[in-house]
């Protein structure tokens, strides 16, 4: 059996953000290694594409983030996203900072530009960074708005905006300290310092790290094992954790047990239990 070929964006002028889905094999895996559920086939590569500027995102590459992001979002078939940016220095370097020097408080204000960012972060599939190199203030605010983050080990992370005069401004403050905890976010926001792949994953900011060349085919290997499972029930489960960075403890529990009841409605709840009990493998339906 062959393995299909990817779906990917056309290559446009000014095009910033290529799309492949489904995801290319990672490497040394075959066809058939992919069988037999459908988990490959339903796990999207989103590549941020400026490699010249280290992926350094500027107004254009986030709206055209934002367009693919909910496209996918929109498609069944699509049950988990890996995002990378291209080469291997960089992740994303952080904000543009030519597109950003003669902006004013009522400009920023006024454009808009920051709209693509709630785009991206109301996104409901699973999403994986894969993150090779720098992933600084920009940069580690999209990789922050990911539900999981790969790192390689020549990843550096940090939020180095306070070295040119500003501070975090897309999610970096909030983010940072729900993943880390007040006091090392107030060190990095503070110091604009960077912290390696390593001390990242020591204080909760990364979920994996793996030697860098493995970092992309890790992050497809772990979207595929999340795509193979029901699509119903990790769409729940990725929602009641969102909710507990939101509400109250009480109020999330609520959430979390009335979406834990809700999902007995499901098919895919009564393959499940059964498959357990007839000690097979089940065939989700995604219903």
């Amino acid at each position: 059996m062959t393995a299909a070929t990817p779906a990917v964006t056309p290559s446009l002028a000014g095009a910033l953000v290529r799309v492949a889905f489904p995801a290319p094999l990672a490497a040394g895996r075959s066809a058939d290694a992919r069988q037999p559920g459908p988990s490959a086939a339903n796990v999207a590569l989103v590549t941020l594409d400026r490699p010249g500027q280290l992926n350094a995102l500027n107004a254009a590459l986030m709206g055209q983030l934002a367009d693919a992001l909910e496209a996918l979002d929109a498609d069944e078939a699509c049950r988990c996203i890996v995002l990378t940016g291209s080469g291997e220095r960089a992740f994303a370097a952080g904000a543009d900072i030519r597109e950003l020097v003669g902006q004013t408080s009522a400009s920023l204000a006024a454009g808009g530009d920051f709209d693509a960012w709630d785009r991206v972060t109301a996104i409901r599939t699973p999403r994986i960074a894969a993150v090779r190199g720098f992933a600084l203030g920009g940069g580690c605010e999209l990789a922050m708005s990911c539900d999981l983050i790969v790192a390689g080990d020549d990843a550096q992370f940090g939020q180095p905006e306070i070295k040119i005069g500003v501070m975090p401004g897309a999610g970096g403050t909030q983010r940072l300290t729900r993943a880390i905890g007040k006091a090392r976010a107030m060190d990095l926001v503070l110091t604009g310092r960077s912290i390696g792949a390593r001390e990242a994953e020591s204080v909760g900011l990364v979920s994996r790290v793996v030697p860098a060349e493995a970092t992309l085919d890790a992050a497809l290997e772990l979207a595929a094992e999340i795509a193979a499972l029901p699509p119903r029930a990790v769409a729940a489960a990725k929602a009641a954790i969102d909710r507990a960075f939101d509400l109250p403890l009480n109020e999330g529990l609520r959430y979390e047990r009335q979406a834990f009841f809700d999902l007995f409605g499901s098919e895919d709840q009564a393959e499940g239990m059964a498959a357990f009990i007839e000690k097979r493998p089940p065939r989700w339906s995604g219903r």
